[in-house]
């Protein structure tokens, strides 16, 4: 496990588009179809991350508590599972349920996904607004694994409510830190 900070997206960038499947339901889903009326959150993810298993019951929670505010979240693993078998998957599949994934749970097989929005780490958050232009990128919070910080979701929270006003998002962000992405 290396820390990784998140590489940053400059704000106002427009999400790049993608059709992947959808572990879950093991259909082909597109951003077009999935982004959310109000906002969407796409984070890119993965199951084995002690970061990510950390957030997990605070991802579930924020993407329920929003859904009913036009808040679409999307959960996207783009690990290498040749070298991270337990990320395959049949294994997103099993953990999405395990999780309670309210939302999609997408398989970025050629990582390309991944490299257009520039994601480094899991947990990676990028919070786009109704035009699908970047307005958050950065952590859910302050807390790590073992850092004794409650999980939250706090400054993720507060862009959300930002663009659920119709206010500007804070634009200084701290970088979302966890694992590395792992490249083929």
């Amino acid at each position: 496990m290396a820390l990784t900070p998140s590489n940053m997206l400059p704000l106002g960038t427009k999400a790049p588009g993608f059709s992947l499947i959808d572990t879950k339901d093991d259909q082909i889903k597109s951003l077009d179809t999935l982004k959310g009326n109000t906002a969407t959150l796409i984070v890119f993810i993965c199951n084995h991350c002690p970061f990510v298993i950390h957030v997990n019951p605070e991802l579930v929670k924020l993407a329920n508590d929003y859904k009913t505010k036009g808040i679409n979240c999307i959960a996207i693993s783009s690990n290498d599972v040749i070298n991270y078998p337990q990320d395959g998957p049949d294994k997103m599949k099993q953990h999405a349920k395990a999780n309670h994934y309210p939302f999609p749970y997408l398989y970025d097989e050629t990582q390309d996904v991944a490299k257009a929005y520039d994601a480094a780490c899991t947990p990676d958050f990028f919070l786009f607004d109704s035009n699908l232009k970047l307005a958050y990128a950065g952590q859910l919070d302050d807390s790590r694994p073992g850092n004794g910080i409650p999980v939250t979701g706090k400054d993720l929270r507060e862009a959300i409510d930002a663009l659920v006003s119709n206010k500007t998002v804070n634009q200084i962000q701290k970088p979302s830190m966890g694992c590395n992405i792992k490249w083929k």
